[in-house]
């Protein structure tokens, strides 16, 4: 495995957001995207070093203009590649898979908040490395949003480290989100959020209905990287609904409703779409908290598709087909979400209730440094949302709720910090016995 990684950088000072962020670009996306589809395939088996068609040259531009936002911003980005061979079904001479990486280093450099996207792209067949394979919203509008979150937020300083991924071998594999996260697991990061974006560009569904209103946002409940044992604390404690992956998800909706004129996020109670998967799923098997964006109606003759014309219809991933508009919808969503997260400390590493045969909740959790209090959130059982909160000094980490009854509700605990950016909400459960 070859690995390219900056090194530490000295620590930025944390500003504050722009008092009026400045909103994605259409006419950017569009041009982003329409410059990936120039050439011809991304397949990750076509030609790693032809200077302007296959996937070697639409990495190479993807860093390039990387690059150019490290300039424009005093090289506040660094970009870097990984690199490692990957054997399998569909590689079966094996292939090189590369991901362009780049780095926007924040105050607590080995916490990071990921957003990537993949750039390879296929035809019907998945082993044809030659033939035209557009790939504008699968996944161009992916690559065009990270691109364009860069340009945003490379103006801002923040806390945590933003990883801007673009991934290889996403249709051979999930091979390049695999090779990302095991790379943050060797090299021991703080996993914030990732924020997969695949397929975010198209308001046309298969059944030719515009859906334009709202994102679909996948998580996990019950964890993969969870063993027996864990399922039965999850279980036991109820708190299937409120994994790392889910309330990400559920911070992420939250976070959209106060974006004007923006998207409704239909929070999918799925990993993914049903027996399909994702460059988010990586992650997930190694217990980070990942999510997937996705359009709220997909066209399937879109997808994977060679481009021909039948009975009238017209198959293939062309730009002709995206909405930019929605697009730029998507992207201030991940936008927001990332500022937020980049910007709060982390979440408690974990939290916990006592007080059966009472009236009364305990809850404790882990001090987070650099928080300056803490957020107690609580439901009753029946619900989905937060109800209650109540913020506490920093100096405390437990905290008795009178007349709060813990059979009857759920309870968890954020982080906030200084500038009012409050982490993801952690679950909290019974103590381990």
């Amino acid at each position: 495995m070859r690995i390219l990684l900056p090194p530490v950088l000295s620590a930025a000072i944390l500003s504050a957001s722009p008092a009026v962020a400045e909103a994605p670009d259409p006419a950017r996306l569009k041009a982003t995207v329409e410059k990936l589809v120039s050439f011809g395939t991304r397949h990750t088996l076509s030609s790693p070093d032809d200077p302007v068609r296959g996937i070697g040259a639409a990495r190479r531009w993807a860093g390039a203009e990387l690059t150019h936002l490290a300039d424009a911003c005093g090289g506040c980005i660094t970009v870097a590649n990984i690199a490692r061979t990957f054997t399998g079904p569909r590689a079966p001479q094996g292939a090189e898979i590369v991901d362009v990486l780049g780095f926007q280093q924040g105050t607590e450099p080995k916490r990071v908040v990921i957003v990537g996207a993949h750039i390879d792209s296929r035809v019907t067949d998945v082993m044809n490395a030659t033939a035209d394979a557009p790939g504008a919203n699968d996944d161009g509008s992916g690559v065009a949003l990270v691109l364009e979150a860069a340009r945003i937020l490379s103006k801002e300083k923040f806390r945590a480290t933003i990883v801007y991924a673009i991934f290889s071998g996403e249709e051979q594999g999930l091979w390049g989100s695999q090779l990302l996260a095991e790379t943050a697991k060797a090299k021991n990061w703080t996993v914030t959020a990732m924020l997969n974006n695949d397929i975010v560009g198209n308001t046309i569904g298969q059944n030719g209905a515009r859906v334009a209103d709202r994102v679909r946002v996948f998580s996990e409940g019950l964890r993969a990287a969870d063993d027996l044992p864990a399922y039965l604390a999850a279980r036991g404690n109820g708190g299937e609904d409120d994994s790392p992956s889910r309330s990400l998800a559920k911070a992420v909706r939250d976070i959209a409703t106060s974006l004007p004129g923006g998207l409704d996020v239909f929070v999918d109670r799925r990993p993914d779409r049903l027996g399909r998967g994702g460059d988010h799923e990586p992650f997930l098997k190694l217990g980070y908290p990942a999510i997937r964006f996705t359009v709220g109606a997909e066209n399937w003759d879109q997808q994977h598709q060679d481009i021909r014309t039948e009975n009238g219809v017209s198959y293939g991933d062309t730009v002709d087909k995206m909405d930019f508009d929605y697009l730029a919808k998507v992207a201030a969503i991940n936008v927001a979400t990332i500022r937020r997260l980049a910007a709060a400390p982390p979440a408690p590493n974990s939290a916990t209730i006592t007080g059966g045969g009472t009236d009364d909740t305990t809850v404790a959790w882990q001090a987070v440094p650099g928080a300056t209090r803490y957020r107690i959130h609580w439901r009753r059982t029946d619900a989905q949302d937060w109800q209650q909160a109540l913020d506490v000094p920093a100096a405390e980490t437990t905290h008795l709720l009178k007349n709060v009854v813990v059979d009857d509700c759920f309870f968890g605990v954020s982080a906030v910090g200084t500038d009012g950016a409050e982490s993801v909400v952690t679950f909290a459960g019974q103590p381990a016995r």
